[in-house]
């Protein structure tokens, strides 16, 4: 399926396609020490999703009982935390209208293991209408297997899947999406710290634990082709190696070699990691600067760091790969199983890639700036191919659009900004170096990778000439994408800048007066409540939008409209504010 392009004036309207909530998911995970919310919005043709949002609630489950208890115990102010957080969520869910069918709450070994579990799983339900899913250990490693095989392209690999929470740690061996064994044992961050103040009688209880659970034996049962971590901690302990927090390299390590490294690290890259920490806990001034890089992680680090050093070396581990996907991804790729009917957990390699190396420069709020980029691009991608599919184009098209091309842009809106982190100062060079340098797309050919680069190269800034030299190493047709592809994400890209809160939804349609984008916004940007102004982007966006006109040769307007929920009736869904005026003659 295309459609051709360029495209001359024309009256015939675009039929508007609402950007509903039917496509957005939701996981909650229920953890030891964070509770956890995932918000995705899925493709329902290829069931590739993309993070909308995610928010971590600290909660710390059990936080009140004494470390000597041998039964689990959630207390009467753990209760209060955990309300509080669910209701936030709830909260947040309601705000984003992800359909209840499409969201489920999960918890894992702090309620699975406390006595009072009924007492916990009931006031949530009569608090808050809320379904709890405690998760057996093997259910638990499923998910997180389900979770790390939407990260990396291991589906006919044999996996050792290896997931520290606070309370516990899942191992599964996995292959082809089956589970071959798996097993969870009592140790986890949170735990171990409470437990064990000394570190020497830290490692000995982990010693014990792994030694009576016979993992060792069972796992050389297995021929491991990968091992592959997952969860916060041991993201955190890889995101400490790969800025060289332990050689006192942090933020000096040249962009090159980080450009090229992936989500990995060795065992004597964890040891030295180790020592540090340890060394720092003796060391006055040393906890600040750990708390510091860290976070509110940083009270649990050394418990985490260290029974990942005991696990390598029990089970000689050498290297392990990392996963920024875990637990709430795989409740997320089991429900997209269940709603969509042709859902397939191993395609979509090649946007897998993207993903990660996405999620290896860009933070939370980088993604979630790219997820509303994407979402603007596509609808401006939809809305001109349907317009010429229909027949109400031109006859003199120089190139034909395809869904790959769409997937050429959900690419470079993912990765536009992974250059900010050397620096803002000319961070789309950054990103380009990056992405021409690393050998991280899986699956695109080396013109495919130029494409995505240069439209990353050039989606702020000047835009280049059909004759621009680095645009010469594409085919002709691949010129003529560039140039609508290009177009588009400068737009999406600026309106990404307006900073909105919370876009509800989008529409891209043509009339006789050209091309119109209009925003619905479900929440008004802080502070005051009120939208940016027309001279605080004028500058900025008529650039883009000029360019838009001089690569389909009409004009674009964008409207910015609220859902506010303080207003009633008909007029609480489409209040429409203050217009941004950028009519391009």
């Amino acid at each position: 399926m295309s459609a051709n392009l360029p495209i001359p004036p024309n009256t015939t309207s675009i039929p508007a396609r609402n950007a509903t909530s039917e496509n957005l998911f939701a996981a909650v995970d229920i953890g030891t020490n964070s509770f956890k919310l995932l918000i995705v919005r899925a493709d329902p043709s290829t069931g590739r999703f993309l993070t909308v949002d995610r928010f971590k609630e600290r909660v710390l489950l059990g936080l009140d009982t004494s470390p000597t208890t041998t039964s689990a115990t959630i207390s009467t102010a753990s209760l209060l935390r955990a309300t509080t957080a669910l209701r936030k969520f709830q909260n947040l869910l309601q705000s984003h209208r992800v359909p209840s069918s499409h969201s489920r709450l999960v918890a894992t070994s702090a309620v699975r293991e406390a006595s009072n579990q009924s007492q916990f799983l009931q006031t949530i339900d009569e608090t808050l209408g809320l379904k709890v899913d405690v998760l057996s250990g093997l259910d638990e490693a499923r998910l997180i297997y389900q979770g790390v095989l939407q990260f990396h392209p291991v589906h006919d690999r044999t996996v050792l899947t290896i997931d520290i929470g606070g309370g516990s740690t899942e191992f599964v061996i996995g292959k082809e999406g089956k589970i071959l064994f798996s097993i969870s044992l009592a140790l986890g961050h949170v735990t171990l710290t409470r437990k064990f103040p000394v570190l020497t009688e830290m490692r000995e209880h982990i010693k014990v634990v792994i030694c009576a659970s016979g993992l060792n034996k069972k796992v050389k049962h297995y021929d491991i082709d990968k091992v592959i971590g997952s969860s916060g901690t041991i993201k955190n302990i890889e995101k400490a190696i790969f800025r060289g927090y332990a050689s006192d390299m942090e933020g000096n390590v040249g962009i090159s070699e980080e450009s090229r490294r992936d989500w990995s690290f060795t065992t004597e890259e964890l040891k030295g990691l180790v020592e540090r920490l340890s060394e720092e806990e003796r060391r006055v001034g040393g906890k600040v600067r750990r708390q510091g890089f860290f976070k509110k992680r940083s009270e649990f680090i050394v418990a985490g760091a260290v029974l990942l050093e005991e696990i390598f070396e029990e089970l000689k581990i050498e290297e392990m790969e990392v996963s920024g996907y875990a637990l709430g991804e795989g409740v997320i790729a089991e429900k997209l199983g269940e709603v969509f009917d042709n859902y397939d957990p191993r395609a979509n390699a090649r946007w897998r890639s993207v993903v990660r190396l996405a999620t290896r420069f860009n933070n939370k709020q980088h993604m979630k700036s790219a997820a509303l980029c994407f979402s603007v691009a596509k609808e401006m991608l939809d809305g001109l191919r349907k317009r010429y599919e229909s027949g109400n184009g031109s006859d003199g098209f120089v190139v034909s659009l395809e869904d790959k091309d769409l997937e050429y842009l959900e690419a470079a809106c993912l990765l536009q900004k992974i250059g900010l982190y050397v620096g803002k100062k000319g961070y789309h060079k950054q990103s380009y170096h990056i992405i021409m340098n690393g050998d991280h797309l899986y699956g695109y050919n080396n013109k495919e990778v130029k494409l995505i680069a240069l439209l990353v190269r050039h989606h702020r800034k000047k835009l280049p000439e059909c004759d621009h030299v680095k645009l010469e190493e594409l085919t002709k047709e691949m010129r003529g994408k560039f140039r609508i592809l290009c177009a588009i994400l400068r737009v999406s890209a600026a309106v990404e800048k307006l900073q909105l809160v919370n876009i509800d939804n989008v529409e891209f349609s043509h009339t006789c007066e050209g091309y119109k984008l209009v925003l619905e916004a479900g929440n008004l940007p802080s502070p005051g409540n009120m939208l940016p102004s027309v001279k605080d982007f004028e500058a900025e966006l008529a650039k883009d939008l000029e360019d838009f006109r001089m690569v389909f040769q009409e004009r674009l307007s964008i409207a910015v409209t609220s859902s506010t929920s303080s207003l009633s009736g008909r007029n609480a869904r489409n209040c429409e504010m203050p217009f941004l005026g950028l009519l391009i003659k």
